[in-house]
C-alpha cells in the first residue's frame, strides 16, 4: 500500500484528446495575438498566406464577440471533465446495483440476529436468563468466523456458500418457530447464528473481487451501512410481528433470508461489469497511496477448472497455515486489536450497563419533553437501545454518505473514547454525578454518551473493514488467483475480533450488571432492583 503522491490524471485516468485539444484552446485564449492589425508593408505575398498571427474571419453568422464566450464555455467543461471520474449513465447504473446489492445482504445477513435478541423475552420460560440467547446467538458465528477461513483451503465458491447460507437460515428460523421445546430453540438460534457469521465473512471477502479499489470500497461501504440499518430494521419487525405469536412472527422471518440469493442472482453486477468503465481508482487518500499493481481479471466462476473466458486454470493454490500467519501477523495490532477493544467495551456498556442506567420517571412540570417519552421505568432501557441502534446506522453509513475514511494512525481513537464513556457511565449508574433531583441532567449526559458510544462503534466497524479491503495485495509470484485468495482472506480473519469482544463482553456484563445494581441499592436507589 503506497503512500506516494498520485499523479496529475492518476486518479481518473489518462486524458482523452478532445480534453487536450480544449486545454490547448484554452491556452491559446490566454494569450491572444492581435487579430485585426495590419500586416507589415514589406511582408511579401508568401509570408502573409503562412504567417501565425493570420486568423481566418469569423462566420458572417456568429459575431466575433459571440464565439470567445462560446469556446470558453466549452473549455471550461472539457477541463472540469478532468478533474472528474468520466461516469456515465452505464456506470453509475452499475454502481447504483452494487450498492443496493451489498446494502441488502448486510441488511438481512444481520436482522435475523436483531430479531432473536428483541424476541428473546418470548422465545424462552421466565425462569431461563436471557443471557443464554446472547450466548447463542454469538458463540456459533464465532465460530464461523474463525473456522472458515483459517481452517478451510483453496478458493471461496461463492454461489455455493451463499445458498448454504440461505438454507441454515431459514432452516434455524423454522425450527425456532415450530417447535416449543427450549433445548430445540436454542438449536435454531444456533443454526442462525452460524449462519449470520459466515454470511458476513463471505460478504466482506466478495467485496474485495471488485476493481478498481473505489468500487471495492464502495461495496464495504453499503454493506455496513446495511448492518447498522439492521438494527433498526429488526427491532421495528419484530415489534410489528410479536402481538403475533412466536410461531407466528418468528415463521414470518424466516421468508427474509431468501432476499439474499435474489439479489445476488438478479441485481449484483459481476467484477468483469466493471472492467472497461472509466472509474477513479482509488479514493482520494494519501494513508492509501495510489495502486501498485495493475488490476488482472480472476477466475469468478464456481467451476474450479474454468476461469471466465473459459480457460483452465491453476488448481494447486491454496495458501498453507505459514502463509496465513504472516498475512494475519501485521493485522494484529493495526486492526484487530483496536476492533477486539471496541466491541467488548461497546457490549458491555450494552449489557452490563445500560440496564442499571435508570432514573425516576419525569415529571411534566419539570421535564416536559422527556415525560412524553419516558412513562415508566422500563422505557429507559429500550430508549439508549434505539439512540444506540440509531447512532450505529448512521455511523456505519459515514463512508458511503461520502465522508472521508479514518487515516490509518486514528483507528484506535474509537476504543479509547469507548474507554472513557464507559468510565463516565459506570461512575453515573454507581455514584451519581448529578443529584437525584437533576434526573433531567443526568438522562440528558446518558443520551448524549450512548449515542457518541454508537458513532464509535460504526466507526470502527466500517473503517476497519473498509482500510483492510483497500490494501494492496499482491503475491511474491505475481499470481493473481494467489493475491485473490490472500486479500479474501486478510478481510476474512479480521472478523472474529469484535465476536470475539462480544462474547467477552456477555461474560463481564452479568456480573458487572449486578455490582452496579447492589452499589446503587446501598445508597438507598432501589429503582434497578425494582426491574
Amino acid at each position: 500500500m503506497g503512500n506516494g503522491a498520485a499523479a496529475p490524471f492518476g486518479r481518473y485516468g489518462a486524458p482523452s484528446m478532445p480534453s487536450v485539444v480544449g486545454y490547448l484552446k484554452r491556452a491559446a485564449m490566454l494569450h491572444p495575438r492581435p487579430r485585426h492589425s495590419p500586416p507589415p508593408e514589406d511582408l511579401e505575398l508568401d509570408d502573409v498566406a503562412t504567417h501565425s498571427w493570420i486568423r481566418s474571419p469569423p462566420a458572417p453568422h456568429l459575431p466575433v464577440d459571440d464565439e470567445e464566450p462560446a469556446m470558453r464555455e466549452e473549455d471550461e467543461r472539457e477541463e472540469d471533465a478532468l478533474l472528474r471520474p468520466h461516469t456515465t449513465p452505464d456506470s453509475r447504473r452499475l454502481l447504483f446495483k452494487l450498492g443496493s446489492s451489498f446494502f441488502l445482504f448486510g441488511l438481512i445477513n444481520n436482522v435475523l440476529y436483531v430479531v432473536i435478541l428483541s424476541a428473546a423475552l418470548d422465545l424462552v420460560p421466565p425462569s431461563t436468563p436471557k443471557g443464554i440467547i446472547a450466548f447463542c446467538n454469538i458463540f456459533p458465528a464465532l465460530v464461523a468466523k474463525v473456522g472458515w477461513p483459517y481452517v478451510l483451503k483453496g478458493r471461496i465458491r461463492y454461489t455455493r456458500r451463499i445458498i448454504g447460507n440461505t438454507i441454515l437460515s431459514v432452516l434455524g428460523m423454522l425450527v425456532v418457530a415450530m417447535f416449543d421445546s427450549l433445548y430445540m430453540r436454542l438449536l435454531g438460534i444456533c443454526l442462525a447464528s452460524f449462519s449470520s457469521g459466515l454470511g458476513e465473512l463471505t460478504y466482506l471477502q466478495l467485496s474485495t473481487t471488485y476493481h478498481p479499489p473505489s468500487v471495492a470500497g464502495d461495496s464495504v461501504g453499503y454493506f455496513a451501512a446495511g448492518t447498522g440499518a439492521a438494527g433498526l430494521v429488526g427491532a421495528s419487525w419484530w415489534w410489528m410481528l410479536r402481538n403475533l405469536g412466536v410461531q407466528i412472527g418468528v415463521g414470518v422471518s424466516s421468508i427474509l433470508p431468501l432476499v439474499i440469493p435474489l439479489a445476488y442472482y438478479t441485481i449484483l453486477p459481476q467484477p468483469a461489469a466493471f472492467a472497461d468503465l472509466h472509474l477513479p481508482p482509488a479514493y482520494e487518500d494519501d494513508t492509501i497511496g495510489p495502486v501498485i499493481s495493475p488490476y488482472t481479471p480472476i477466475p469468478s466462476s464456481d467451476d474450479p477448472d474454468l476461469d471466465e473466458q473459459g480457460t483452465e486454470v491453476k488448481r494447486s493454490v491454496a495458501l498453507t497455515a505459514k502463509d496465513k500467519w504472516a498475512l494475519v501477523k501485521p493485522l494484529l495490532m493495526v486492526y484487530m486489536l483496536p476492533l477486539f477493544i471496541v466491541y467488548t467495551l461497546e457490549y458491555t456498556i450494552n449489557q452490563g450497563v445500560a440496564p442499571t442506567l435508570v432514573y425516576p420517571v419525569p415529571s411534566p412540570e419539570k421535564n416536559w419533553l422527556l415525560s412524553h417519552i419516558i412513562h415508566s421505568v422500563r422505557d429507559y432501557y429500550p430508549l439508549w437501545q434505539l439512540v444506540y441502534q440509531t447512532t450505529v446506522f448512521f455511523s456505519r453509513s459515514a463512508i458511503t454518505l461520502g465522508f472521508p475514511p479514518l487515516p490509518r494512525r486514528l483507528l484506535p481513537l474509537p476504543a479509547a473514547v469507548q474507554a472513557v464513556i464507559l468510565t463516565i457511565l459506570v461512575i453515573d449508574s454507581a455514584v451519581g454525578i448529578f443529584s437525584d433531583e437533576s434526573e433531567g441532567l443526568s438522562i440528558s449526559l446518558v443520551f448524549l454518551l450512548i449515542a457518541l458510544e454508537g458513532i464509535c462503534g460504526g466507526l470502527a466497524y466500517v473503517n476497519v473493514f473498509y482500510r483492510v479491503n483497500q490494501e494492496n495485495t499482491t503475491s511474491a509470484d505475481g499470481d493473481p488467483e494467489r493475491s485473490k485468495q490472500e486479500r479474501e482472506f486478510k478481510i476474512g480473519s479480521i472478523g472474529f475480533a469484535d465476536s470475539m469482544g462480544i462474547l467477552l463482553a456477555s461474560l463481564i456484563a452479568v456480573p458487572t450488571e449486578v455490582q452496579l445494581c447492589n452499589i446503587q441499592a446501598a445508597r438507598g436507589k432501589m429503582i434497578c432492583k425494582s426491574l
